[in-house]
């Protein structure tokens, strides 16, 4: 097999990104998304290209994100794989994102499963699985259920503690994932690192309670770089078994579609059946679906 060149792209070489097919429609799912021309890798074969990724992030990041992009053409899972262990990030997690229903064609699931072989290759594992949503103004405005109270809190410290005791019990594979590495801490820590990184303002965040004054669990409106998104919905545990959950995405969708919100994009792991429930009745349809891969810790030898 003929040697192959990786190349970081840069401004001048940007165009080069888009000279592989697209049979997974990438380019579609990511119109909206802005990446850096830096954060872009290509390998190349005989002036072929046969895998790209693209690395994402905000713009002033100085490092990216995570990975959402990831191409491999037949037969180059190995291109693929090295194309991500040369990459000079360690960025812990790989975003591999599919049209709805991609098991059923074979064509979609062949193109899935060797990108899915490659970053196996390269050291990434499968997390979960997820539902893509975006939901638009034709779809209506949920019905509020007018439940529950909703007020802003400043203190991080007390969304923290919320956090603790929401994924203390909790279905979220990404939660699962750091409580077993550092417990319910960890887990909270993460969750508001990435609600700080969020560009939207912080007194968007609200808590809500019932009508007595019970703590029932908090929703986040955001928007990340790409646009408006649900940043977070979460019960806690002692409130569970009343629904709430859908009266927290109703309440963060009026809230967006206020701030003059064209779509609202979400997401949940495909085994939350619960709350996969409550975004179908909310009007969010699925657009796609996710395999999320993180980068396996190594296990030495020794």
């Amino acid at each position: 097999m003929t040697t192959l060149v990786i190349r970081t792209l840069d401004e001048s070489s940007a165009h080069l990104f888009d000279t592989m097919p697209d049979p997974l429609a990438f380019r579609a799912k990511h119109r909206l998304t802005r990446y850096r021309a830096d954060w872009q890798r290509i390998a190349v074969r005989d002036g072929r290209t046969v895998a790209r990724a693209a690395w994402w992030g905000r713009a002033e990041d100085p490092e990216p994100l995570v990975i959402n992009w990831f191409d491999v053409a037949e037969g180059e899972a190995e291109a693929g794989a090295e194309l991500l262990r040369t990459a000079p990030w360690q960025t812990g997690e790989l975003e591999l994102d599919l049209p709805s229903g991609w098991r059923a064609d074979p064509r979609l699931r062949a193109a899935a499963d060797i990108r899915a072989a490659a970053a196996h290759a390269a050291g990434y594992a499968p997390l979960v699985e997820r539902f893509l949503y975006r939901w638009t103004p034709d779809q209506g405005l949920p019905e509020r259920p007018g439940r529950l109270v909703f007020a802003p809190e400043p203190d991080d410290a007390v969304f923290f503690d919320l956090l603790r005791r929401i994924h203390s019990v909790t279905l979220d594979a990404h939660a699962r994932r750091a409580i077993e590495q550092g417990g319910p801490d960890l887990a909270a820590q993460q969750e508001l690192d990435v609600l700080r990184w969020l560009p939207s303002p912080r007194a968007w965040w609200r808590i809500a309670r019932t009508p007595d004054g019970e703590t029932a669990g908090i929703h986040i409106p955001a928007r990340n770089p790409s646009g408006p998104c649900v940043g977070f919905i979460g019960v806690v545990p002692q409130q569970r078994g009343h629904g709430y959950a859908y009266d927290l995405l109703a309440e963060c969708t009026h809230f967006l579609a206020g701030q003059g919100a064209e779509f609202i994009a979400a997401a949940t792991d495909q085994t939350n059946a619960p709350m996969a429930a409550h975004f179908t009745t909310a009007g969010y349809p699925v657009v796609r679906e996710r395999i999320n891969f993180w980068a396996a810790p190594v296990v030495s030898a020794g």
